[in-house]
């Protein structure tokens, strides 16, 4: 595959939590920063027989290794946890998973399907405002500190689950620089968690 990460400003894209295991096992990175750039790859479809894939895409084609196996184990005993973020997000997403690109970070959104988070933001953006969305995916890792207080919240505390997730995916969005839907709750959670 040839991977690509498109967004606002290439500044930006170095830092997406997506693109750490990519970046880790030696490959390179395209980053677009033009509103078109991404729809002309689309097009494209492939260069001298390889494939273009996006970093934020829900398969990346690389070879699992043990952290992935972990990952996997981890999504099977985790399902409940999983199911019931999903239920607190509702329609937001269509899947909350273990995710096997993250390192660092808690959290990241990827997609299924064709249309990516940045062309939902290209095509929001247009004059006549078409309303298509993405199918995105809230990926947890499982390795993070973050996963440990999910679990617990979830052993008794639905609230603090709630709370966390929500929390969880307010920050997904704003590293993809999208818009969170109520500020003000977004900023009254914080504050709850600061007490």
């Amino acid at each position: 595959y040839i991977y690509y990460a498109a967004g606002e400003s290439i500044d930006r894209l170095e830092k997406l939590p997506q693109t750490e295991m990519v970046l880790d096992k030696g490959y390179e990175i395209l980053y677009f920063t033009d509103d078109i750039d991404e729809f002309a790859i689309k097009m494209l479809m492939s260069y001298k027989d390889k494939e273009f894939r996006s970093v934020s895409s829900g398969d990346l084609g690389i070879e699992p290794d043990a952290a992935d196996k972990e990952s996997d184990a981890e999504q099977t005993e985790s399902k409940e946890l999983f199911d019931e973020m999903k239920s607190i997000l509702s329609d937001k997403v269509k899947q909350v998973r273990a995710s096997k690109r993250l390192k660092t970070h808690p959290v990241c959104l990827t997609t299924e399907g064709e249309v990516t988070i940045e062309m939902e933001k290209v095509l929001k953006a247009m004059p006549n405002g078409q309303d298509v969305k993405a199918d995105k995916v809230l990926e947890i890792n499982v390795n993070h500190e973050v996963y440990k207080s999910l679990k617990e919240a979830a052993q008794g505390d639905k609230e603090k689950l709630s709370l966390y997730t929500n929390l969880l995916y307010h920050q997904a969005l704003l590293i993809e620089g999208l818009p969170i839907e109520d500020p003000v709750q977004f900023t009254n959670d914080i504050c709850k968690i600061m007490k």
